[in-house]
């Protein structure tokens, strides 16, 4: 079974839509980082050296390749990442080996059965 890994850039407030949304389209676990900090085309605004920008999260997850792309456009609606600029981006990365989703690979491969 080969795997990518989606990594998902979002506002902290989408962070719980996002993760739901993943889980839906067949995400079967993730790995959230809390307060990210980033910078787009212009440059965080500042006051007394406090950002005002909002805080980020960054969302990791490692998925079966042929729900991957399923799983990264249902992340980027639930986000609204092409409808509002600024609100969070998603990538997805081939994984050449993956170690400790063996429980998870029985419940993937039902599911691929039946997609598939």
């Amino acid at each position: 079974m080969h795997f990518k890994l989606i990594v998902v850039f979002v506002e902290d407030s989408k962070t719980d839509s996002v993760l739901a949304a993943a889980r839906e389209a067949g995400a079967t676990g993730s790995t959230i980082i809390n307060n990210a900090r980033g910078e787009g085309l212009k440059k965080s605004k500042t006051f007394l050296g406090l950002t005002l920008e909002t805080q980020r999260d960054v969302l990791l997850f490692i998925v079966e390749e042929h729900l991957s792309r399923h799983i990264l456009e249902t992340i980027a609606d639930a986000g609204e990442f092409d409808i509002t600029p600024g609100t969070g981006i998603a990538i997805q990365i081939d994984v050449e080996d993956v170690i400790g989703v063996a429980h998870q690979v029985e419940k993937l491969t039902e599911t691929l059965e039946d997609k598939l």
